[in-house]
């Protein structure tokens, strides 16, 4: 575990494995690497070359920074996967959820210089209505909310992120998504990182297409992502039965087997 400075902002960074190709996971809104805490196990037995697990700017344990739109999130994922094809060559697969999962197609898109073979893109909303850019825009211009417990902290953390009954109050997942300071708690992530709502999700998947093997999958029961639009966009979409937004989460096995049946893992 790091902090990797692309500068002047660090990242906060979680790697392992060696050769071989490289696997970076890239997390959503609200949450931070340690969401994929249950597919670690996995990772650790199965991937066959390196894996990264980042912290996003504005996020968990990485710095907060003067812009998150989502191509400065691809220019972070591009630094990171620079700084390790410059070690060693190898093939790059990225698996992402929501935010994170745009963030990889457009780093998927030639844009960075980066050449991206396969990208998995679960829960990644398509379409914005007007109440929900409203909304957003609202949230980003939200002041930091300060908490006098750090229950109240965890259940707004909890809300906000989609884990609530998913994982325990006190696993890493939480505990990475708040902060304290002189007795009273805050969530880790900076409100404007809602400002990159109403990306062109159609046309980004569209030239990633052009350049990479790109995978798109969601819960049957994700309310942000409906099958059919889903569908609509890929006619190969995954749609997972009674999985719903955090699919990973819910059951990673169900994730990594989509990831080793993409890169055709024996």
């Amino acid at each position: 575990m790091s902090r990797h400075s692309p500068n002047p902002l660090e990242l906060w960074i979680d790697q392992g494995g060696s050769g071989g190709p490289v696997l970076l996971l890239c997390h959503g809104m609200s949450a931070t690497g340690a969401v994929w805490d249950e597919l670690r196990p996995h990772i650790e037995t199965s991937w066959p070359g390196r894996w990264i697990i980042p912290d996003l700017r504005g996020h968990g344990r990485s710095d907060h920074g003067p812009g998150y739109g989502i191509a400065q999130h691809a220019g972070d994922f591009a630094e990171l996967v620079q700084r390790e094809l410059i070690k060693e060559p190898g093939r790059v697969v990225v698996c992402g959820h929501s935010m994170g999962g745009l963030a990889a197609m457009v780093l998927a898109s030639g844009w960075y210089g980066v050449d991206i073979t396969d990208v998995i893109a679960i829960g990644v909303k398509i379409s914005w209505t007007e109440q929900e850019l409203a909304q957003a825009a609202k949230l980003a211009a939200t002041p930091v909310r300060w908490f006098e417990t750090r229950n109240e902290a965890v259940e707004r953390f909890l809300r906000v992120s989609g884990l609530t009954e998913l994982v325990d109050p006190g696993s890493p997942a939480v505990e990475t998504g708040i902060v304290e300071a002189d007795g009273r708690w805050r969530l880790a992530a900076d409100n404007r990182t809602a400002l990159v709502a109403g990306s062109e999700t159609a046309e980004i998947y569209r030239l990633a297409q052009h350049h990479a093997n790109v995978v798109l999958a969601a819960g049957e029961k994700d309310w942000m992502v409906p099958a059919d639009e889903l569908r609509a966009l890929s006619a190969d979409a995954i749609v997972f039965d009674g999985l719903g937004h955090n699919a990973h989460v819910e059951d990673a096995a169900r994730i990594w087997s989509l990831i080793a049946e993409t890169v055709s893992l024996g």
